[in-house]
């Protein structure tokens, strides 16, 4: 098997994440060279890493070069990425910097796969809660046709980062020591806009655009782009939940034709990358802690509305550091080495 020299870029939580992606899914890595803004050696499940300070000629030899993103700010593929291209490396971009630019595809290789042909050394990989709903879209789209998505989104504070993570950590210990006497506290770590424990605030990224935020546009935006389907109508409202891993939505739609509830079951039981946890009478349904280190996408809740004929309810989890974001990044970059 033809082995390749990859590179990942960032440490933080998503790039600590590829990491172990690419160890746990086997990839046939030759060298793997890891960089960040300053040098460092770092553990990952006791595998030992050194990370080098990033710079151009870093990606000399490089075959395909993960980049971990930064959210909400201008990540590091915006100065490396067509640095990476130009010493022959093929870029798969976490960060948001490249996802609705018409030149770059955007990828979900359960969804999109064929997108990735057109690729001109850079591949964006989508925002998290994007790539949960478009996998438990996709199978039902392709069958019935989707016209109106309406979802509410419950992000885990990783999805905001390591500090959002320590934050609600810090939080809930706060008002643990309080006896619950005072639910408010102040936690010294603000990576977040409000306090987390004990409290959902809806409200992911900047407000823009009719008074949407931009995680909500992101949601919009990129699903239409990867379902190649610019005439479904999307509206997101996206909150912060005190979980620490793992995405929940509640994905409402309406179909072009009518489809039965057996039939969407019959269709995601069968679907690539999903697993149907849907069996309420008996207490099961996804939740966000059976599935944090899974790399598939869950489903259940799956009803029809009562006063819709074509609506149906579905809800999705995923662990967002793994199949929303690092192992996509990496099942894009396996999807690469079999075209190759």
């Amino acid at each position: 098997m033809k082995k390749y020299n990859v590179a990942v870029v960032g440490v933080g939580a998503v790039g600590v994440e590829m990491l172990r992606v690419l160890r746990q899914r086997n990839f046939p890595v030759n060298e793997l060279r890891v960089f960040a803004r300053s040098g460092r050696d770092i553990d990952v499940d006791g595998n030992k890493y050194s990370v080098g300070p990033i710079n151009p000629d870093g990606f000399k030899g490089i075959d395909i070069a993960l980049f971990a993103g930064t959210e909400g700010e201008k990540g590091a593929a915006v100065t490396y990425a067509l640095e990476a291209v130009k010493r022959g490396a093929v870029v798969i971009d976490n960060g948001a910097d490249f996802r609705m630019d018409p030149k770059v595809p955007l990828v979900v290789p359960e969804v999109n796969a064929a997108d990735l042909k057109k690729h001109k050394g850079i591949i964006a990989n989508p925002n998290c809660s994007t790539i949960q709903m478009v996998v438990a879209l996709n199978p039902i789209y392709k069958k019935a046709g989707i016209k109106r998505v309406i979802v509410t989104t419950l992000q885990a504070a990783s999805g905001a980062g390591r500090g959002a993570v320590e934050q609600l950590k810090e939080e809930t210990s706060l008002v643990a020591r309080e006896g619950f006497n005072n639910l408010h506290v102040k936690s010294g770590n603000k990576s977040m806009p409000q306090q987390l424990a004990y409290n959902v605030f809806p409200h992911i990224g900047s407000f823009a655009e009719g008074s949407y935020t931009d995680e909500e546009w992101k949601l919009v935006k990129e699903t239409l782009k990867i379902m190649h389907a610019p005439k479904m109508k999307i509206s997101a409202t996206t909150v912060r939940v005190p979980v620490r891993t793992g995405h929940s939505e509640s994905v409402y739609i309406e179909t072009g034709k009518h489809i039965s509830v057996d039939k969407v079951r019959d269709i995601l039981s069968n679907a690539p990358g999903v697993v149907l946890m849907d069996e309420p009478k008996n207490n099961i349904y996804p939740m966000p802690y059976d599935c944090e280190g899974r790399d598939e996408i869950f489903i259940g809740r799956i009803r029809s509305d009562a006063f819709v004929k074509n609506g149906l309810w579905l809800w999705v989890v995923a662990d967002n550091l793994r199949k929303g974001a690092a192992t996509n990044a990496v099942q894009i970059a396996e999807c690469l080495i079999k075209k190759a």
